[in-house]
């Protein structure tokens, strides 16, 4: 295996680069959108999946321009909606028949939607993009649908897990958070450090600790892609921890093929349906002193820096694509002599 190597020296700016390995969306598309005829009501339409009365197809306009695919299922039955976010090598058409059971399994309305760069949405793939566009989806059901954040669980899996945490930070009457294969964020990924660096993408291990909602972690303990300690570090973490759902032998990719999967969420959903808005504004009240000490540690450590560098070796192989080289040297034993950080404050690393 032959090798080149580069080096590339940033401050809080390598988001464009972890991209490059960081997101796969499916080539060719599995979908394709269309206008609708008279029959749809003038609506936008998904080829490749069932025509169904009870789901409606958006092209939703971010604040960064971009126009990105969201589809609204809705069950007559519902009293909560499901705002879902996808994994990094999937797109809509792939997951339209898991919404449709989730849907009907769990009696909620769900909204799914494709990340820019994803199926058939514009732009390209990259984190402020995700957090962009999730805040679009989440208008769209409030504009459309008049979903409340009280009436609305945000389902993240794997890199969905960063945009999903990016807005339940920023919702503090949100019902509930469920984080399925999540990261603790993605360089921890890639290299066991105990560090955040400003080069870092999705930051979930500062964000779950402003999530003011239930918050169910599910993980496979056999998950050969993203580790079990980061969805128990996430569990760990979370100020109000839901009882986790640790899967025996599941993977990254396979958790929905087991049976407590499914029945777990459902007992989720059931107690979120039961939690009244009393419960909730007493939980709130009760959290902000500890909020408002939290920020005035934060503004007191405000004058911190890190300026950092990274190095990375690039490796060529015949035998696999290039993304799946550069993610084995990043795991190697002692793949944190590529990083290197000069941090002002009162520790070095």
């Amino acid at each position: 295996m032959g090798c080149r190597s580069c080096s590339c020296c940033c401050c809080c700016s390598v988001s464009d680069l972890a991209a490059k390995f960081a997101f796969f969306p499916p080539d060719p598309p599995t979908y394709r959108i269309k206008p609708g005829h008279g029959s749809d009501g003038g609506k936008v339409v998904i080829t490749g999946i069932p025509r169904d009365p009870f789901t409606d197809v958006h092209l939703v306009e971010t604040k960064r321009g971009n126009k990105i695919v969201a589809v609204y299922l809705r069950n007559p039955y519902a009293r909560l909606t499901v705002l879902y976010s996808h994994g990094n090598a999937a797109d809509l058409g792939q997951l339209y028949d898991l919404f449709v059971q989730l849907k009907l399994n769990l009696r909620v309305n769900l909204m799914g939607y494709d990340y820019s760069g994803y199926g058939a949405s514009t732009g390209k793939p990259s984190e402020s993009n995700t957090y962009a566009d999730i805040e679009a989806v989440y208008q769209c059901l409030e504009t459309e649908y008049g979903v409340s954040q009280e009436d609305l669980i945000l389902y993240g899996q794997s890199v969905g897990s960063g945009p999903t945490l990016h807005l339940a930070a920023r919702l503090p009457r949100l019902r509930g958070v469920i984080l399925h294969s999540a990261i603790l964020s993605g360089l921890r990924v890639l290299c066991h450090v105990k560090v955040t660096f400003c080069f870092d993408i999705y930051k979930n291990i500062n964000k779950i600790q402003k999530v003011k909602c239930p918050v169910l972690v599910i993980h496979g303990t056999e998950d050969e892609v993203v580790n079990w300690f980061h969805g128990n570090g996430l569990w760990k973490l979370a100020r109000e921890p839901y009882e986790p759902l640790w899967i025996k032998g599941g993977g990254h990719c396979n958790l929905e093929l087991y049976p407590d999967y499914i029945r777990h969420l459902c007992k989720f959903i059931h107690e979120m349906e039961n939690i009244t808005t009393q419960v909730r504004l007493k939980k709130i009240r009760q959290t902000l002193p500890h909020l408002l000490k939290a920020n005035s540690t934060n503004i007191a450590k405000s004058h911190n820096r890190c300026c950092c560098r990274i190095g990375f070796r690039w490796y060529t192989c015949d035998n696999h694509s290039s993304s799946l080289c550069i993610a084995s040297f990043f795991r190697r034993e002692g793949c944190g002599s590529g990083v290197h950080c000069c941090y002002r404050g009162n520790e070095q690393v």
